[in-house]
């Protein structure tokens, strides 16, 4: 019996037994560990700086318009004036009236405007047409009257040698408003007379003369008076 067991055993014995030549099992794992594939570093290509060119920056050469009060043609055009009214020379004072839009004359500031083209202002010192002026800031009753009755005084009293001619500006004496310019597009002088002293200088006077150019030459456009008033 004894002699049957025991091979019996070693067949037993030899068939569990693995061998050697067999893949291991799915668990195990691997004895060889696989190389990693090398990723090529990417090659940087440098982009090259571009030099902009400087931007020029041009400064604009401002045009100036001349400067009016450096026109010595003005103070010129006032004494040609003063002389046509000195002398009562319609044909004159025509030739210094602004051809296109004659010349605007105001007696009172906020009076009627009169105005004179330059076939009329050749006869200003003749006619006797009576003009409205406006109301008298005195009476405050229309002053009617002609040209040479209202005006022509008020000129010749303020248009002399010894009247201050200001450029730009309304030069007068004491007042109880605010004197204003009405054309403020048109560049003006003003010629000033102070008073006398038997008045302590409330006969002051003021006639604003604008002017306008045509073709480069300066014409009177507007006159306008400025006064003292209660």
């Amino acid at each position: 019996m004894k002699r049957i067991l025991f091979p019996l055993l070693l067949l037993i014995l030899a068939s569990c037994a693995i061998p050697i030549d067999e893949p291991p099992p799915p668990t195990a794992l691997p004895s060889v560990t696989p190389q990693l594939a090398l990723i090529p570093s990417p090659t940087f290509t440098a982009i090259p700086t571009l030099t902009m060119p400087p931007v020029l920056t041009q400064t604009p050469i401002p045009m100036q318009p001349p400067d009016f009060c450096a026109d010595v043609r003005g103070t010129e055009l006032i004494k040609t004036f003063s002389k046509a009214v000195a002398s009562k020379d319609g044909a004159l004072l025509a030739s210094l009236v602004s051809p296109t839009n004659g010349i605007d004359v105001r007696y009172y500031r906020d009076g009627k405007v009169i105005n004179y083209d330059v076939e009329h202002a050749k006869f200003v010192f003749e006619t006797t047409y009576q003009a409205d002026w406006g109301l008298s800031f005195g009476s405050g009753e229309p002053t009617i009257g002609s040209f040479q009755d209202v005006i022509l005084p008020t000129l010749e009293q303020v248009f002399t040698p010894n009247s201050l001619i200001v450029c730009g500006q309304l030069q007068t004496g004491g007042a109880t408003y605010i004197p204003e310019w009405p054309y403020p597009e048109m560049d003006y002088y003003s010629v000033y007379f102070p008073g006398s002293d038997e008045f302590s200088g409330l006969d002051w006077q003021t006639w604003a003369m604008g002017m306008e150019y045509l073709d480069g030459k300066p014409y009177i456009a507007a006159l306008a008076r400025y006064v003292w008033e209660p």
